[in-house]
């Protein structure tokens, strides 16, 4: 089966690199996020990482297409400082998905998601910015500081931190088993993973899991994109280092509480 289609520039990043044919030709609205190894998924890796667990359930939420839910979980990943859901945050309002046309908040959030200074929301946010009316201009730069103060790295960051650190004390004891001695954690239904590669420290060390969010998104580009035919990708999207080298910062990785 073929399928060509064009999809509006920020949601390629998240939307088209997800087996988005193969979700409509077999009627499943599930998607996996790209940047993670569906293996680590599986073996509950987003119930640490709630930046990624509301940002999938986001993307599952637009893949039903219940816009509104999509809008709150991909807010409650920004909470958390998950750029990639703050950038969509600011798309959708821009085009008016899941709520009302609100081209000054739109702003606002691709803003913040231009933060660390990522290529692609950098230059939207530009965009917008060229775009807006004087009068749109003045409420960004008026309603803007309070959602920075709640959302912004500055803040958003040591919460993130903090919920990596509570999940990685559960890990004494656990079905995981240790981050030193290589354990076969067995995934029901999928497969096994080696320990050492579930708790790798760019997942779980907090300055080392912002440089491998940095390696996936700095200079992703975003834009018009085919969709083509669906394929199997096996494996993980982004290489992981063994255990030998797991002390050293990769080079290349790509709820508020309820």
């Amino acid at each position: 089966m073929h399928m060509t289609r064009l999809i509006p520039s920020i949601l390629v990043a998240l939307l088209l690199l997800l087996p988005a044919a193969a979700a409509q030709a077999t009627g499943k609205a599930k998607r996996q996020d790209p940047t993670i190894d569906p293996f680590m998924v599986a073996a509950g890796f987003l119930d640490g990482h709630p930046d990624l667990l509301h940002r999938s359930r986001g993307l599952d939420a637009y893949a039903e297409k219940d816009h509104a839910k999509a809008i709150q979980a991909f807010r409650r990943a920004a909470y958390y400082g998950d750029k990639p859901s703050q950038a969509i945050l600011g798309e959708m309002l821009w085009i008016g998905w899941g709520s009302d046309v609100d081209r000054a908040l739109a702003y606002v959030w691709m803003d913040l998601a231009a933060e660390r200074g990522y290529t692609s929301f950098a230059e939207k946010r530009e965009r917008y910015w060229q775009q807006l009316e004087a009068h749109e201009r003045e409420r960004a730069e008026r309603e803007g500081p309070g959602i920075h103060a709640e959302y912004a790295d500055e803040v958003a960051e040591p919460r993130l931190a903090l919920a990596l650190k509570r999940e990685l004390r559960k890990m004494t004891g656990s079905r995981l088993g240790s981050t030193t001695s290589p354990v076969q954690i067995i995934v029901p239904g999928v497969g096994t993973i080696d320990s050492t590669q579930y708790y790798h420290p760019m997942y779980w060390d907090p300055q080392q899991y912002r440089t491998w969010q940095d390696s996936i998104w700095t200079t992703l580009r975003t834009g018009r994109v085919d969709v083509g035919e669906v394929e199997q990708v096996r494996g993980p999207v982004s290489p992981v280092p063994d255990a030998k080298t797991q002390a050293d910062p990769p080079a290349t990785a790509d709820d508020k509480r309820e």
